[in-house]
């Protein structure tokens, strides 16, 4: 039992002086590895005597137990002495340049609306949206489009499968039915715009299947023809930031307006190429007085309110104020024209100050 004592004195002192882990771990080979001493004293309780076993066997049981815990104690000791020692020596230089990532940029039609919106923001619109899948009555009926009218046409037009209720549903090939939901769901008067994806039967450098258009609607009491102008002069000229920009009417004809006419720019042509501004001529949209029958359509009395609508191609203007010749290129993802065209920032100051890029 002597022996006992002493040799578990001797394991507690080495444990303890152990001052990393290749130390603790040569301890621990040596009291209880195959050969360790506290090994092979377990192994010599089989030529003792069953009184000798007795006294033996349970004090060599806690010696082991003993010297298993010490060994564990300590180990643990020196990982959290190690540790601290990493943390203190370790560091990551946060300030090194991170690896460079590929700018993003905004399209030119995100911009264009964006911008768009804040011109008319300004002078009072607010935005209006409705679903690109329409019926008949919203797209065509209620804006006076009479059945035999071209764009009611399959050549025109896409339609979906009839829904076995008599209507086939189409993709709208406007924004208006935009202001019909709008004037049958609230009360006169409106300003609204309504941006939004439109869809024809068409496909050159100047149309695509899939388009923008953005149309305006002012129903109030005493609006007449003046006040269209002027909102579309003021439009117009903080748009392409062109302060004297020269604008005029040419009669025309729509549906859903009486009188209807064609908004002229001023520009100035030199073989192919276009600018915003000068004695030329350049028709940009289309506006005109709310047709009474639409009012009627939507439960408005056309004998109290009147009011003036415009509509306009986002996608073309995008290309006259930024110099863009292929309308097919703005859907056809390509980053290098992306890149080319695109915007990394967005600055619209609104009417005071122009539009910049």
């Amino acid at each position: 039992m002597d022996d006992i004592a002493n040799l578990k004195q001797t394991l507690s002192d080495s444990i303890a002086a152990a001052e990393d882990q290749a130390a603790l771990e040569a301890v621990r080979v040596s009291a209880l590895g195959k050969k360790g001493q506290v090994t092979q004293l377990m192994k010599g309780l089989g030529g003792m005597s069953p009184e000798e076993r007795k006294t033996a066997g349970p004090a060599l049981n806690a010696l082991k137990d003993e010297i298993a815990t010490l060994l564990d104690s300590r180990k643990q000791a020196l990982e959290s002495v190690e540790m601290d020692l990493r943390l203190a020596t370790e560091r990551v230089d946060v300030s090194l340049t991170p690896r460079p990532e590929s700018e993003g940029f905004i399209h030119p039609v995100s911009q264009v609306i964006d911008e768009i919106t804040a011109v008319f923001g300004d002078m009072g619109f607010s935005v209006a949206e409705g679903p690109d899948i329409e019926q008949d009555f919203y797209n065509f009926t209620a804006l006076n489009i009479p059945p035999e009218h071209p764009a009611r046409q399959m050549h025109d037009t896409f339609y979906l499968n009839d829904t076995g209720e008599g209507e086939r549903m189409l993709l709208r090939t406007h924004t208006s039915p935009v202001q019909i939901r709008t004037m049958e769901n609230n009360k006169p008067p409106y300003r609204i715009i309504a941006p939004g994806r439109t869809y024809r039967c068409d496909s050159d450098m100047t149309h695509t299947p899939m388009f923008h258009q953005v149309e305006g609607l002012v129903i109030d009491r005493d609006i007449n023809m003046s006040h269209l102008k002027g909102c579309l002069q003021e439009f117009t000229r903080s748009f392409f930031d062109v302060a004297d920009l020269n604008v005029r009417f040419r009669p025309s004809y729509f549906p859903f307006t009486e009188p209807s006419a064609e908004l002229d720019i001023g520009c100035t042509r030199n073989g192919n190429s276009l600018t915003i501004g000068g004695d030329d001529w350049l028709e940009v949209l289309g506006c005109g007085m709310v047709h009474p029958k639409v009012l009627e359509y939507v439960g408005v009395d056309p004998n109290e309110w009147q009011g003036f609508a415009f509509g306009m191609g986002i996608d073309r203007i995008a290309m006259l104020k930024y110099g863009i010749p292929d309308l097919r290129a703005f859907f056809e993802s390509d980053l290098r024209w992306l890149r080319h065209y695109g915007f990394s920032a967005l600055d619209v100051p609104g009417l005071a100050g122009g539009l910049a890029r």
